[in-house]
């Protein structure tokens, strides 16, 4: 009997262990770049990344920009969130939509590569200046103190964010209410060379 529980025992704590290592989040190789010609300059000297999917991965944070960027109702409250000069017109940024809707410039993109040997993108996410000087994404999950440089992310900071094309523009009450852009991300980091 008592081999039976020590057996049983040992089944148990493999089992959860087995459990845990699980509800690790993937890692993603991600880099981060102020623009597609850092990217491809990166690809010439071995980067993480091909030319083809630099292009593929600024094209992916080029729609998800024009989806999903914040929306406010004047330049003033965009500048609060973003900083002097980092926000124009939805029609300007965009390439539609109205001139009396406002959205960050896009300040750079983030890229990410599967680990693992089973390769591809992971995805690609816009980034903008926040207010503080740093960088966000689009979902304001993640704040970052540069917008160039590589690290190792949870793949999960690649999934689409909530699209704000065709929904009200945020007003100075609701970015407040919200603790201004950026500013309540959930993951903060810095990006190595």
């Amino acid at each position: 009997m008592r081999k039976r529980s020590r057996t049983v025992a040992l089944s148990i704590l493999g089992a959860t262990a087995f459990a845990l290592a699980g509800c690790r989040e993937e890692q993603v190789d991600a880099q981060a770049f102020p623009d597609i010609e850092s990217c491809k300059a990166a690809s010439s000297q071995g980067g993480l990344f091909s030319v083809q999917e630099c292009d593929a991965a600024f094209a992916e944070a080029q729609t998800l920009h024009v989806e999903s960027a914040p929306r406010y109702d004047s330049v003033a409250v965009c500048e609060e969130q973003h900083g002097d000069g980092a926000c124009g017109s939805e029609d300007q940024v965009a390439g539609g939509g109205s001139g009396s809707i406002f959205m960050p410039l896009l300040a750079g993109y983030l890229i990410g590569n599967m680990l693992g040997g089973r390769g591809g993108l992971a995805g690609a996410q816009p980034l903008y200046r926040n207010a503080s000087g740093g960088y966000t994404d689009a979902a304001r999950s993640s704040s970052y103190s540069s917008n160039s440089g590589k690290a190792k992310l949870g793949a999960s900071k690649f999934s689409k964010p909530p699209a704000t094309v065709g929904k009200a523009p945020m007003s100075r009450a609701t970015a407040m209410s919200r603790g201004g852009f950026g500013s309540s991300g959930s993951s903060r980091g810095m990006f190595g060379g």
